[in-house]
Order: structure tokens, then C-alpha cells, then sequence
């Protein structure tokens, strides 16, 4: 089995009494070959960041209107500043931001502010059970369980990821139906079917197939379900698709970037019902840049240093859209 610091034990036994029970068979396995400090040479610094975490207990916490565990009361300034070089061992943090027990993680990305677009057009999430694909640390996982989610499930394939997401699961309860798993959506099981809530966001432009992405996407929702996807586009009419030749805001792995019309398309081909674009936004510097707790390389580095509405390789900046479709009955 994977580390023990990390325990799916709970996760395991829902699993195996779930409509995800065969799930059950192939997921151990899975975990202990994706957790394998073979595959990570970092690893034994994040498990040794994992467990120098001070040992202390929230008081409450706050999943609705951002992501609160415990209150500067809770603990000394000796313990915070403990808590905060152990963090601190997980950098780069990438989204969020979190607070924990007064300490602030600044995050590279205000995921808060994502979140926010995408909320008011979602199906009510009170008793659903959901999948949120390439979670990355999970902080998009928390506010779907802060808005009534019964159960959460976030994957993503990179490790450091899943023990950022565990450090923060330390402080808010072990029990809670939360969990980040360390797989891509390759890994899932065939036309599972079973989940309520499918979110994709920050994926499909990395996907080389992005119809084999939606199709994978759509087999996963149990009939009715709801798909939220979120993406780079361009502009343009129908039909207009970007292919950049190499890199695009300095990003290798970049590979189609459609206009919405253009996505409406391929979900309605993909057999999505009613696709539509609630949320078109460009991303600003304010949005995504380095802080203390990611010190590399932003979007600000990313862009023309005389053109911020161009990319430092002349393609148009980051147009994000956020589009939703349910899955046939």
C-alpha cells in the first residue's frame, strides 16, 4: 500500500459498499503504483513534510465562502510558524488560497475567484456525489463539499499534489467524504456511469484527443448528470480552432484551442445535451501570479512584456470559458 501518512482505508471501504464498488478491485493496486517513491524522487521530503505537521485541532472550519480551517487562537506563534516551514517543504502551492489557523497560504492562483464564475450555473451539488478531474491540490474539492456535495472525489496523476491536498485534510477531519486520489482519468474505469457531477477544469487544452476527453467525460455521468468544463478559447466564429505549432504562454503541452461555438460543437458531437458557454473571462495578472508560496514563473512572465493581450509567442493571452452540458438520459 501507498505511505501509511497517507490513509485511503476509509476511502477503500466506502468504495467497496458504493455504486463504485467495482472500482474497489483495481484501486489499491493502482494507488500503491502511483505512490511509489521509485516514481518520485521528492517523495521522501514530502512525507517528511507530512509528518513534521504540528499535531493540533481545529476549533471549526469553513468550506462556503473560501476555505478556513482553526483560528490564530488555536495554537502558538512557536506551532504556526512549525506549520508554516513544514508547508512551506510542499512549494509550489498552486491553487487556493487557504487559511490555517491564521496562516495564509498565498496561493499562485486565486481559484477562489474561478470558483466564483462558475457557481451560479451549477445544478444544485446538496447529496451529489462528484468527480473533480486533474483537481490539482484539491481546492476547487472543498468548496464543492462547502456548497452540500455528499461526496467528493478529485484525481489528479502528480503526488505532490495529493500530500498538499493531505496536509490540508489533517486539520479538517480525516472523516470527511473528501479525497484526492493520484490518478489521471485514464486510469477510471470504463463508462462508470455513476457520478452526478463531472467537473473538468484547466484540462482539456493539455488533452492531444480532446474528443476522446469529452467522450471519457460523458461516460462517467450517470444519465442526466452535469458536465462543467473550463478552458482556454479563442475568439472567432465556428469552426475556429488555435493548433499552436510550439508553445503557447511559454506551456509545451498545449494543444487545441477552440472558440466556444467551436466547443459547443464538439460536446453536442461528443452527445452532450444542451451545451452552452455561461462564463467567458480573461485572465489577469492579479488572478494567477507568483507569491511567497509559488516563487516561479506567473502569467506575467508568460505574456508579451509589450503587449499583455499577446502571449510572449504572439498568440492571443488566456481566454477562459466555463461551459456546462448534462449528460443524455
Amino acid at each position: 500500500m501507498p505511505p501509511s501518512i497517507i490513509d485511503y482505508q476509509p476511502f477503500l471501504d466506502w468504495l467497496q459498499n458504493s455504486d463504485l464498488e467495482a472500482w474497489h478491485r483495481t484501486l489499491p493496486d493502482l494507488i500503491e503504483e502511483r505512490l511509489d517513491g521509485r516514481r518520485w524522487g521528492d517523495m521522501p521530503g514530502w512525507l517528511q513534510a507530512l509528518g513534521s505537521l504540528p499535531n493540533v485541532r481545529a476549533q471549526h472550519y469553513d468550506f462556503s465562502a473560501g476555505i478556513t480551517i482553526g483560528d490564530a487562537t488555536d495554537i502558538t506563534s512557536e506551532v504556526r510558524d512549525q506549520l508554516q516551514q513544514a508547508l512551506m517543504e510542499l512549494h509550489p502551492w498552486r491553487k487556493g488560497p487557504y487559511e490555517l489557523f491564521g496562516l495564509p497560504i498565498d496561493t499562485e492562483w486565486r481559484s477562489d475567484w474561478k470558483w466564483d464564475r462558475v457557481l451560479p450555473h451549477l445544478q444544485a451539488l446538496n447529496n451529489r456525489l462528484i468527480l473533480d478531474v486533474g483537481c490539482g491540490n484539491g481546492y476547487h474539492c472543498w468548496r464543492m463539499l462547502g456548497a452540500g456535495a455528499q461526496r467528493v472525489i478529485g484525481i489528479d496523476p502528480s503526488a505532490k499534489f495529493v500530500f498538499q491536498f493531505n496536509a490540508i485534510k489533517k486539520y479538517a477531519g480525516a472523516e470527511l467524504p473528501i479525497d484526492v486520489l493520484p490518478v489521471g482519468i485514464e486510469h477510471m474505469p470504463k463508462k462508470l456511469a455513476s457520478f452526478d457531477t463531472v467537473f473538468s477544469m484547466g484540462i482539456l487544452y493539455h488533452r492531444r484527443s480532446p474528443m476522446d476527453h469529452l467522450r471519457e467525460l460523458r461516460e462517467l455521468l450517470r444519465p442526466g448528470g452535469q458536465l462543467v468544463l473550463e478552458t482556454i478559447v479563442v475568439d472567432g466564429p465556428e469552426g475556429q480552432v488555435l493548433v499552436p505549432e510550439g508553445r503557447y504562454a511559454k506551456m509545451p503541452n498545449v494543444w487545441f484551442l477552440p472558440s466556444p461555438d467551436t466547443l459547443t460543437i464538439w460536446m453536442r458531437k461528443q452527445g452532450f445535451v444542451n451545451p452552452r458557454v455561461v462564463d467567458v473571462s480573461t485572465t489577469s495578472i492579479k488572478e494567477q501570479r507568483s507569491t511567497d508560496w509559488m516563487t516561479y514563473d506567473s502569467l506575467s512572465d508568460f505574456l508579451d512584456p509589450n503587449d499583455i493581450t499577446k502571449t510572449a509567442e504572439g498568440h492571443p493571452a488566456p481566454l477562459r470559458a466555463v461551459m456546462v452540458a448534462e449528460a443524455p438520459f
